[in-house]
């Protein structure tokens, strides 16, 4: 099957009319998006936006060949125009097939959210399922057999390409190509990063694509390390990169300490914002979780770790940091390290970035920023992915 994305944007394209914000601003030249809509063989138009006729004769394409035109979300605003030569849109029922006379069959499915999805299988075999804005598939059964390409809003829901892997309809070799792109990412290089780290890659309108052709699938990175500052967003970017995976084990380092009600306030924050299907584990033994198979891990984070570390090794008292306090904390560190080498688990991580502060007081304070930076360089090494963010913007330092 060949595809061509005549639009690639949200409803309301991108950038939206009269909307003053910064990612509407830079949405320029290619990062300029019309309302999406997928012109499959010439024969199938999946949504049929404004100036659909023109966008197909921009890529190349005629909708003069098109038998059927299928909408898959309630359309707001003035009736849209039908091209001449062009059949009324309609829908399928939810669980309905339809088969063409070109060989496609279009299957309807089920959503959570108000609109249809296609399940459209070409005439040689080829696979590709096809979301509307704000939807995401709902009474998945497992197994399900891969997709060769799925389409999904993947910045507004991610949780449903999470879902789809849970059961194995998204898989390494699916193409993910988000569509429905609106101005909650600022486009261009931040979009496509975002993007790369949940196995999804954006294309501008009037791309053409072949389903089943795999090449250009994001490699999704085994371990990430996401360094920031106190209240810089590194957490929501370590949270953000896992959204579109399922049974996340959420390791919180820091325990629960009773009766700190500031604390509990900030583990509460953190734990409205995870999808409800993530587990959490409170513990500091993380070797024997990077040892064993399971799903990605979300360890936050390395600092509390190493506080926990350093109180097991007498690090805060002289004399037991130069009597064996030093050794033992080296061999911890290094057996991290090894075991973050050696894991098959995605593995996200978390940790403060102080050396860049007020040097502490004390000797003690000094000890631990200067353990913490050593850490983080050691855990950085073994990392495909090493980010900082500042200011809740993230920047590559590796990957």
């Amino acid at each position: 099957m060949e595809l061509t994305l005549l639009g690639t944007g949200a409803p309301a394209g991108l950038p939206r009319p009269d909307c003053p914000c910064a990612a509407c601003a830079a949405a320029l030249g290619t990062d300029a998006r019309a309302a999406t809509a997928l012109l499959l063989d010439g024969a199938l138009l999946l949504d049929l936006t404004p100036g659909a006729a023109f966008a197909a004769a921009r890529a190349g394409r005629s909708l003069g060949g098109v038998g059927q035109v299928l909408l898959s979300h309630p359309h707001d605003g003035p009736a849209l125009e039908v091209p001449a030569g062009v059949p009324q849109p309609g829908r399928v029922p939810d669980g309905r097939e339809l088969a063409l006379l070109t060989g496609h069959r279009v299957r309807a499915v089920a959503l959570d959210a108000p609109g249809t999805g296609y399940a459209v299988t070409g005439p040689d075999g080829q696979r590709l399922l096809y979301l509307p804005p704000g939807g995401a598939p709902a009474g998945l059964e497992r197994p399900a057999e891969p997709y060769d390409m799925v389409l999904a809003d993947v910045v507004g829901r991610p949780d449903a390409l999470a879902k789809l892997r849970a059961v194995g309809a998204v898989g390494p070799t699916t193409d993910v190509v988000a569509v429905h792109l609106d101005h909650d990412v600022p486009p261009g290089p931040e979009l496509a990063r975002r993007l790369a780290a949940a196995g999804a890659r954006a294309v501008p309108d009037g791309t053409t694509l072949v389903v089943g052709v795999y090449e250009d699938v994001p490699d999704v990175p085994r371990r990430t390390l996401v360094l920031g500052g106190a209240r810089s967003g590194k957490s929501v970017e370590a949270e953000r990169r896992l959204e579109a995976f399922p049974d996340v084990l959420y390791v919180a380092t820091g325990g629960s300490r009773n009766g700190d009600t500031e604390w509990a306030a900030r583990v509460a924050s953190h734990r409205e914002r995870r999808p409800g299907s993530w587990r959490t584990a409170e513990t500091c033994d993380l070797v024997p979780l990077l040892e064993e198979d399971g799903p990605p891990l979300l360890i936050d984070c390395l600092s509390l770790w190493l506080t926990d570390a350093m109180d097991s090794a007498g690090a805060w008292d002289d004399a037991e940091w130069a009597d064996g306090g030093e050794r033992s904390l080296r061999v911890r560190v290094r057996d991290l390290t090894d075991a973050v080498r050696a894991t098959r688990r995605t593995v996200v991580a978390v940790s403060n970035e102080v050396g860049s502060g007020i040097v502490p007081a004390t000797a003690s304070g000094r000890r631990y920023r200067d353990e913490l930076g050593r850490l983080n360089a050691a855990f950085a090494r073994e990392c495909e992915h090493v980010v900082l963010v500042v200011a809740g913007q993230a920047t590559v330092l590796r990957g």
